[in-house]
């Protein structure tokens, strides 16, 4: 299989997978009256698919114990189950996410979510496993983490007024952050313990139980969604094409970026790729700003805070990278 043998394309790989998980809500911004739990079910199909095209190319390049095929036959029970659990916990994360992002805005939702995500994530995975330098990781950690509020804040400029953050909206936030923190130690568990799932075999049974959770959470929030009024199955399949197709691109964007984030793993440990990987908030609001002028006509203040934001997530980034390389 293929895997990265300097951290220097390790590093390229990590942050394509930040360009990735900061890229494939913009599918979702193509589509027209479309619900976002009938957009899910092309996007969950599309990040299985790209992950399991992957697994048997990349994956699968030589017929050694490491390749796709012979790590699953190879691999203890046990990790398949943590791995298949570990998607249906980012499942359920990734819908609560949209649901909060529909009441609170993205300035609250995805800081807030995702700050709490990186946290939760980065500690569980480096007790899990303690690679790379922990004090600089720490300092790297906050630095993103103080990145995400600078975007927050900076997104509150524009939007402060334009509507008010219930009580509601800011639990179902925190509650999708530590979610979407606890998904990177089940991989964690599952790429180090025993005889261990690979990368590319951990793409395929992660991205599966996301898929497979679609029809618990997933039919769950069409019947009693968070925001606006039930949808049916009907609906889905009276849907555009090009509507579908967008879901689909969605998910084969986010997928790669993820098997990316899990290869590289196999090098820097998932505590690192996962850090970095985190700094996808920087990468949607640079979307934001040059493709869907979000922030024209923004006042002085809001450009320092956008312009102390990317200071700060690059700090983060050689932070963690240094941690690697000096731990």
């Amino acid at each position: 299989m293929f895997v990265p043998h300097s951290f220097g394309l390790a590093l390229l790989m990590i942050l394509t997978s930040a360009i990735c998980w900061g890229s494939w809500a913009n599918t979702f911004k193509g589509v027209k009256n479309y619900r976002f739990e009938l957009f899910y079910w092309d996007y969950a199909l599309g990040i299985f698919l790209i992950a399991v095209a992957l697994a048997f190319t990349m994956g699968n390049t030589s017929n050694d114990a490491s390749s796709f095929l012979n790590n699953i036959r190879a691999a203890d029970r046990s990790n398949y189950i943590y791995t298949l659990a570990g998607g249906a916990v980012f499942n359920l994360a990734n819908l609560l996410l949209v649901a909060a992002i529909d009441l609170a805005g993205l300035a609250i939702a995805f800081p807030v979510s995702i700050g709490i995500a990186m946290v939760v994530g980065v500690v569980s995975s480096y007790l899990l496993q303690p690679r790379g330098n922990a004090p600089l990781l720490a300092a790297g950690v906050a630095c993103a983490v103080i990145a995400v509020v600078l975007d927050g804040k900076a997104y509150g400029n524009l939007t402060r007024a334009a509507r008010p953050v219930s009580r509601k909206s800011i639990i179902i936030c925190l509650v999708s952050g530590i979610l979407m923190g606890l998904w990177a130690p089940f991989i964690t568990r599952a790429m180090t313990q025993g005889n261990a799932l690979g990368p590319y075999s951990v793409g395929v049974f992660f991205t599966l139980g996301a898929l497979l959770s679609c029809f618990v959470w997933n039919v769950y929030f069409m019947k009693n969604p968070l925001v606006g009024g039930p949808v049916n199955f009907g609906e889905f399949f009276r849907g555009p094409a090009a509507d579908h197709m967008l879901g689909l691109m969605g998910g084969i964007i986010w997928g790669t970026g993820t098997v990316f984030n899990l290869v590289a793993a196999n090098l820097t440990g998932v505590a690192v790729s996962y850090a970095i990987g985190q700094s996808a908030p920087m990468v949607a609001a640079l979307w934001g700003i040059l493709v869907w002028k979000e922030f024209q006509g923004a006042d002085r203040q809001a450009k320092t805070l956008l312009a102390l934001m990317f200071l700060f997530y690059l700090l983060a980034i050689l932070l963690i990278a240094k941690a690697n390389t000096v731990g």
